[in-house]
């Protein structure tokens, strides 16, 4: 069964596959301070408890992607990335959609995720997602100063 879901500006979405590792890495490298590497990606793809969303154009030229981590019935979205030229087309919210609408036909009935609590307009995404805040991890996020950054830990069931 071949899983598409429709996005903004002209994209859609897809299944992510082991050859898009690298430009993963890429688009992830330009939205966080340590940006995981190819081989890293190589490691999620393959791996049969995570899912990999990525947002491409008809020549699979990838804005964005979303990668969780599912087992038992909790999941955790790990990162989700969008291309700085894509950001403010509704890209992150599109992969979410298709995340949650994939989730519904799993056991799955709850998601978490940590934010940086600076990250405003994730934050933003994630609470028009119905995520909510339930504790804090204060030093998690290295930043490129030096310090450290506290996470907000949030949740959302999916029942």
């Amino acid at each position: 069964m071949i899983k598409l879901w429709m996005a903004p500006a002209g994209l859609h979405i897809e299944p992510g596959q082991i050859h898009d590792a690298n430009e993963l890495a890429r688009i992830h490298a330009k939205g966080f301070y340590r940006g995981w590497p190819g081989v890293e990606f190589v490691s999620f793809l393959e791996d049969r408890h995570c899912s990999v969303y990525v947002a491409c154009d008809a020549k699979r030229r990838i804005a964005g992607f979303a990668l969780i981590r599912a087992v038992a019935d909790e999941a955790e979205l790990l990162t989700i990335a969008v291309d700085p030229k894509w950001r403010g087309k509704k890209i992150g919210h599109a992969l979410l959609k298709a995340v949650f609408e994939d989730l519904m036909m799993s056991p799955i009935t709850r998601m978490f995720l940590e934010v940086e609590e600076q990250n405003t307009a994730a934050i933003k995404l994630y609470t028009r997602h119905g995520f909510s805040t339930i504790s804090s991890r204060k030093g998690y996020y290295a930043k490129a100063d030096g310090s450290a950054a506290t996470a907000l830990v949030m949740s959302r069931d999916l029942g």
